[in-house]
């Protein structure tokens, strides 16, 4: 017989199913081979599939992949994490959790509003808009800013923003992981908005994207001279993220709810 993964489906930053972001978490009792782990998350195809191994010592290992590449942060696919985890009474209900990513040890527990992540901040730096980007977009910019991963990119108008129907080729051959477009919002309760495009990693349009609030969080903290606020990710299945900024971390805020569980075949029924 097949050896068999436990694998769930967990809509993040969503109050009820088919809202959010959708994240694959798979439980591993042991560390598996990255072949395997990048094959699952491109047969899923969702824009993350994460993995987690219990440590030893205490806490769990995390990674995350979307259907062509590894990366390096992932903020919903984390929530999903620490929902499933919970949920399934691997970690018992109202303690905290600990994960050793590529990022650096994150944490989550469960708090006002939903489960809090601690997330390391990523300041945009102001650089010259890149030739052909205004073009892919199909919009004026009016600033243009450089994180560790990503170009983030301010429009002057909330309805620019939801009418973006961009060149996703263009965006995938700039040499980043992808570009955050963000507003002022229009909208009561909400503090600004954004979309994140990131075709060079396999992702068109995330439809919630923790990590870019990293960078969102601190933009926006600046102009508006706040450290909490929230946001709304305008994409299709839109997701709200409430942002806690301080200093060199910012504490991101949502909910999740599991979809469906299943399993997966395991990396020796396949290699």
């Amino acid at each position: 017989m097949s050896q068999r993964v436990p694998i769930a489906v967990v809509d993040a930053f969503a109050p009820r199913p088919f809202r959010g972001n959708p994240a694959a978490v798979c439980v591993l009792e042991s560390a598996v081979g990255v072949p395997w782990m990048q094959a699952v998350a491109g047969e899923l195809n969702l824009s993350e599939t994460c993995f987690l191994v219990r440590r030893p010592g205490g806490g769990w290992d995390l990674r995350w992949f979307t259907p062509t590449a590894e990366v390096a942060l992932c903020g919903h696919a984390t929530l999903a994490s620490a929902h499933l985890l919970w949920e399934s009474g691997r970690v018992p209900a109202g303690e905290s959790i600990r994960f050793h990513t590529r990022s650096g040890w994150l944490a989550c527990e469960p708090g006002e509003g939903g489960i809090r992540m601690d997330f390391p901040a990523r300041p945009a730096e102001a650089v010259a808009t890149p030739s052909g980007l205004a073009a892919a977009l199909g919009a004026d910019i009016r600033w243009c800013g450089r994180t560790a991963d990503d170009l983030l990119v301010e429009l002057p108008h909330a309805a620019t923003l939801r009418a973006l129907e961009p060149d996703l080729s263009a965006i995938g051959h700039l040499p980043v992981r992808g570009v955050i477009v963000t507003t002022a919002s229009d909208l009561p309760g909400y503090d600004f908005l954004s979309r994140f495009f990131a075709p060079a990693v396999g992702v068109p349009e995330d439809p919630v994207t923790g990590s870019a609030h990293c960078s969102l969080a601190v933009f926006w903290g600046q102009r508006l001279g706040r450290t909490r606020m929230t946001g709304w990710q305008a994409s299709r299945r839109g997701g709200e993220v409430g942002v806690d900024w301080q200093g060199d971390r910012v504490c991101l805020i949502g909910r999740a709810v599991t979809v469906w569980e299943g399993s997966v075949v395991g990396e020796s029924s396949v290699t």
